[in-house]
């Protein structure tokens, strides 16, 4: 019987797929601001030979490995050039795919880009608002808050007074509590600017509510679970127009 370490249980279980004789795998990505590195190579053949191996016991493997293709980094180093991100990062892509090649690893069932998944990220956002677990800053950032996840660091093993310990606030961030982190950032001047025909946005409150208080959501953004409750009432609250390339994981 194959065994997987389980994080949360702090030990080594059988594996016990959600669906009989199925696997999917979820692996995070390069960020392509620059050429792979040795720590990127380690990551394209470990999981490489994880998934050779549940194929080989028999498994129909799903594997997923994501590329992040908009971020501080990449826009920083676009401008730093004088090229469009998108002219970089898809440089920068067919270059991993090329080390990847010569590593001979297998490619993944599916590789997505973060840029082409904008929607379902401002979706996922809308919905965290709505259930009080993120809130929008003055600048237009957009946070998780941490401490309304009374699970937050079970999978790490640490508690959040140690976290915050060694946690802090960068120049410019506007978070509640230095754990917080960012799910959303506003567009700055000289980043990627508004693109024709866009119409997704992370809907900013009228007034940022407190942090016991839900936020307010978009107009028709639905509570994140359960999946069958009915929408909140629409609210007056107009949302802004944000482009994909305003939008960084």
């Amino acid at each position: 019987m194959l065994k997987i370490y389980n994080d949360l249980t702090r030990r080594k279980e059988d594996l016990a797929p959600i669906e009989a004789g199925k696997v999917r795998m979820y692996v995070c990505g390069m960020t392509v601001y620059d050429y792979c590195h040795l720590g990127h190579a380690r990551v394209l053949v470990v999981f490489d030979v994880v998934y050779r191996y549940l194929k080989a016991r028999g498994y129909d493997v799903t594997y997923v490995r994501n590329i992040t293709d908009i971020d501080d980094k990449i826009i920083r180093r676009a401008n730093e050039n004088g090229e469009p991100f998108t002219a970089l990062t898809e440089r920068f892509i067919v270059a991993m795919r090329e080390d990847a090649t010569a590593l001979g690893v297998l490619p993944p069932t599916a590789e997505p880009r973060a840029t082409e998944h904008i929607e379902e990220i401002l979706d996922m956002i809308r919905r965290l608002i709505a259930r009080g677990h993120a809130y929008v800053a003055d600048n237009g950032d957009v946070y998780y808050a941490v401490a309304s996840f009374e699970g937050y660091g079970k999978l790490s093993g640490k508690s959040t007074e140690d976290l915050r310990a060694g946690a802090r606030v960068e120049p410019g961030e506007q978070k509640r509590d230095p754990l917080d982190f960012a799910l959303w950032k506003a567009a700055k001047p000289g980043e990627p600017a508004k693109a024709p025909d866009t119409k997704v946005a992370a809907a900013k409150p009228a007034e940022a509510p407190k942090p016991a208080e839900p936020a307010k959501p978009a107009d028709g953004a639905a509570p994140a679970s359960p999946p069958a409750e009915a929408p909140p009432p629409a609210t007056d609250v107009e949302p802004e127009v944000a482009p994909p390339g305003d939008v960084r994981d």
